[in-house]
């Protein structure tokens, strides 16, 4: 194994950003996130709406695609439940203080996004700790 296909703590880091960075732009309570974007300015600048819009759409499509392929949507459902169950031990212990709308969203989207980077890096993960690879079924 060369030194640089180990998986590392920063490859994990990258790709739960990347998530952030993506669900994010698509949304959040500001006024800088795609929707926002499309439903203030949309028509007039239809192109570069089209074109982001797209952009996401890949975006999205890497991300869910390998999430579903690597933990499955049994594994989304059970990383949704411990994340949720998780935000509120947080809300119960005080930690977290969610009761501005906004607040919650924070956290849903973030909640969203970790989901996300753990679906895309899970098979790496999973090598790690069985010492098995996963691969792909091809269609001959």
């Amino acid at each position: 194994m060369t030194a640089r296909s180990r998986f590392s703590v920063a490859d994990f880091a990258v790709r739960v950003i990347f998530a952030v960075a993506l669900v994010f732009a698509t949304y959040n309570p500001t006024k800088y996130s795609y929707v926002s974007w499309l439903l203030s300015y949309g028509e007039g600048e239809l192109p570069l709406v089209v074109l982001a819009g797209i952009t996401l759409i890949i975006g999205y499509a890497i991300y869910i695609r390998s999430t579903l392929r690597s933990i499955g949507v049994f594994g989304v459902l059970l990383a949704g439940a411990f994340t949720a169950a998780l935000i509120w031990v947080l809300i119960d212990f005080g930690i977290l203080d969610v009761d501005s709308g906004d607040a919650l969203q924070w956290v849903v989207l973030t909640a969203i996004a970790v989901v996300l980077g753990v679906g895309l890096s899970w098979s790496h993960v999973r090598r790690l700790l069985s010492g098995q690879s996963d691969v792909d079924d091809v269609d001959n």
